[in-house]
């Protein structure tokens, strides 16, 4: 068995942060249902049509749920909701800020009538405080947790390239509602998840929160350097293509000096006697570091950092990483099916081999609406009413 199997899930979800949550709970065996609105769908549906046709986005956090198209205003709509919740395990939502509350499911609402429920918010601010109602995108909040001040060069911020605040909520969503599922274990009730995107890039802030701690300089932008320790960042080969290296300690760079620059006499130079003095005089340095790759191309200069013990990488573009030898090598990759046939995805981190992921298809729009509520007792009668009036 999976570790979530025979747990339900209900969700209100769109973009990332709540759908990447869901996803994780669906990879362990849960089962969830997607409400959706009709004719639509979750608004990443649309998002761009890079995967036969399909998003990127909603195809990374989709897999393994069932669609259930409800307009959840209508009020036949609700009660087929309700009956899903009463008998849910956990109630995901990231709609906008209020409108859970307003359509009555907020905690103190659903746990009256199923006190076992967990219920997990997920907004841009929390659910109280002055920015409760502030409307919050991923950039938006990139902005605000102050990564893009540490973030880009000297010159300009940079934003990360990809949903960096989406991805942090949705993971401390799902975190806490497998504490909460081991909880209630224990006390037999459920409870209430307040997950703020702030609040979790926050979290992720701190060493340089840390660094610009009682008034001291924030860390520099420095682009993909690092901003304290050098060298530490990208290094051009003579091919053009980027190697990246990390220098830790005093050891590692008398090593490197000695045999991937072949100037040993470098590390008794006074100018870099030391991580802070190589910090100041990092620009003489990069142009020795330059100099010395020259002659060789990116695998050459990887293989000499490799042969003396130095971290290294080199700089993937996504095809690059899509033929990933350590990703093949590991077997990391399956396939899921969808409405535009099978696609690749990549096996979830961490997942023991014993309890094997669900890697199910990526729903259709509405694809799960009729055998969801046939299952609830709804009769074909009745579910032709209901799309006649357009609640489904």
């Amino acid at each position: 068995m999976r570790p979530l199997e025979g747990i339900t899930v209900v969700t209100l979800e769109h973009a990332i942060a709540a759908p990447f949550c869901t996803r994780q709970l669906a990879d362990l065996g849960a089962r969830v249902i997607k409400i959706e609105r009709p004719g639509v769908g979750d608004f990443a549906r649309a998002y761009d049509d890079r995967v036969q046709g399909l998003a990127s986005h909603f195809v990374w956090t989709n897999r393994s749920k069932e669609s259930l198209t409800l307009d959840v205003k209508h009020p036949e709509a609700m009660k087929v909701l309700q009956a899903l919740i009463d008998r849910a395990d956990v109630l995901v939502q990231n709609l906008a800020p209020g409108a859970a509350a307003r359509l009555g499911l907020s905690y103190e609402a659903v746990s009256a009538r199923n006190p076992r429920i967990i219920v997990c918010d997920i907004s841009g601010y929390g659910l109280d405080g002055p920015y409760r109602d502030k409307k919050a995108y991923d950039l938006l909040i990139q902005s605000e947790s102050g990564f893009l001040s540490v973030t880009g060069t000297a010159e300009a911020p940079a934003k990360a390239g990809c949903s960096i605040a989406d991805i942090a909520a949705g993971m401390y969503a799902y975190s806490n509602v497998l504490a909460a599922l081991l909880d209630r274990e224990r006390t037999g009730r459920g409870r209430e998840i307040d997950v703020s995107m702030l609040e979790s890039m926050v979290e992720w802030m701190s060493f340089p929160l840390y660094y610009a701690f009682d008034g001291a300089d924030p860390p520099a932008r420095a682009g993909a350097a690092h901003a304290t320790i050098y060298p530490y960042g990208p290094f051009p080969a003579g091919d053009g293509k980027i190697v990246m290296l990390g220098l830790q300690n005093e050891r590692e760079w008398k090593i490197f000096c000695a045999q991937v620059l072949g100037q040993a006499e470098l590390a008794q130079d006074e100018r870099f006697s030391s991580n802070s003095r190589r910090h100041v005089a990092r620009e003489a340095l990069r142009g020795i570091i330059v100099a010395a790759f020259a002659p060789y191309t990116a695998n050459e200069v990887v293989e000499r950092l490799d042969a003396a013990g130095i971290a290294n990488a080199r700089m993937n573009d996504m095809h690059e990483v899509w033929a990933h030898p350590q990703l093949s090598g590991r077997q990391r990759w399956s396939q899921v099916d969808t409405s535009a046939g099978p696609i690749p995805a990549l096996v979830p981190p961490g997942i023991a081999p014993e309890a094997s992921p669900r890697m199910d298809p990526i729903p259709a729009l509405g694809e799960h609406t009729v055998s969801i509520l046939r299952e609830l007792g709804l009769s074909d009668d009745d579910i032709a009413r209901l799309r006649n009036d357009k609640a489904i």
